[in-house]
């Protein structure tokens, strides 16, 4: 595995996080001392993607008069009693 210096890390940046994101992964090193490890990510393909639509099915009942649920009142408020 590759190691490099800090100094070596933020001048070649781009080309060391380009490297990385191919799968090779690279030591960072300050004074010679390994500081870390740079690995790339999971791809995002690999994650659960968040399900919206029908989430909550079989758990809410939609009543047969929604559309006209509270029209007598909402009639009363437009044009009086």
């Amino acid at each position: 595995m590759e190691t490099v210096n800090i100094h070596e890390a933020k001048t070649h940046l781009s080309r060391l996080v380009e490297k990385a994101a191919r799968g090779e992964s690279f030591i960072i090193a300050k004074a010679g001392k390994p500081m870390v490890k740079v690995v790339a990510l999971e791809p995002a393909e690999t994650l659960p993607k968040p399900q919206r639509l029908g989430f909550m099915r079989g758990q809410i009942k939609i009543p047969d008069d929604f559309d006209t649920m509270g029209q007598e009142e909402i009639e009363r408020m437009f044009y009086g009693e």
